[in-house]
């Protein structure tokens, strides 16, 4: 637990099979962490023999892509106070969860983000496509929303409160890569407080099924532009 409050781990996994165990070991050896569900999504041979040596709990989501697994791994967790999403690719460090866990003081959810310079590490998969690309697509978020400072729409490490995901799953329609934005998105529409927060970006652990491909990527990007001026001039429901 965490200042008396139940803490839960979401890690979807697709093609994480040689890196998941040491990110689950991570975020046990952090002491405060009381569940971990890993949320196998037709995941990579040698995935659940990977899990079955650690203290996670597996589950099997069939339905493909990354929000799909997220969703999965939200209602499983659903005794928990806070919940934490990571991806369990090794690019993310779980000590970096002391980071955000402190503005919860302030805020109901807490984003990471990977764009400072300072906090990528050499080999990780941060160009500068990538780099500036979600950090003027957060921009482009902060100006229409009249929100927060925001530096990356592409971080997939966050803490967020069981209230805010209450409050906030209800309103879900994405199953594919981009719902990390979508979950952003009604965050900031609904006037969550939020924070986000730099994390340290390291090299991935294999290859990744969307950025590693500058076509997926770009065609990923032009996506989140999409969905982001939909949420702002063509959705009709008012914020919460």
């Amino acid at each position: 637990m965490w200042q008396g409050l139940r803490l839960a781990v979401v890690l979807p996994t697709y093609n994480e099979a040689l890196s998941i165990q040491e990110v689950v070991r991570g975020f046990e050896q952090l002491g405060i962490v009381d569940d971990i569900v890993v949320v196998n999504n037709n995941a990579a041979q040698g995935t659940s023999e990977a899990v079955s040596g650690t203290s996670a709990r597996e589950i099997h989501e069939r339905r493909q892509g990354y929000g799909s697994a997220i969703q999965r791994g939200l209602a499983e967790t659903g005794e928990a106070d806070l919940v934490v999403i990571c991806e369990p690719d090794g690019t993310f460090e779980p000590a970096d969860l002391w980071k955000l866990l402190p503005f919860l003081s302030d805020s109901d959810a807490v984003l990471g983000s990977r764009t400072v310079q300072t906090f990528i590490y050499e080999g990780a998969n941060m160009g500068l496509f990538l780099r500036y690309g979600n950090w003027a697509v957060a921009k482009l978020v902060e100006v229409l929303f009249n929100t927060v400072s925001l530096s990356d729409v592409g971080c997939t490490f966050r803490v967020m409160r069981r209230s805010v995901i209450d409050q906030i799953t209800p309103d879900f329609e994405r199953h594919e890569s981009s719902f990390g934005l979508e979950m952003m998105l009604h965050l900031v529409r609904q006037r969550v407080p939020l924070t986000q927060v730099p994390v340290r970006y390291l090299p991935r652990v294999g290859i990744s099924s969307v950025t590693g491909d500058l076509a997926k990527t770009i065609t990923l990007g032009l996506e989140m532009i999409v969905l982001v001026l939909r949420f702002r001039f063509l959705k009709s429901r008012p914020p919460k």
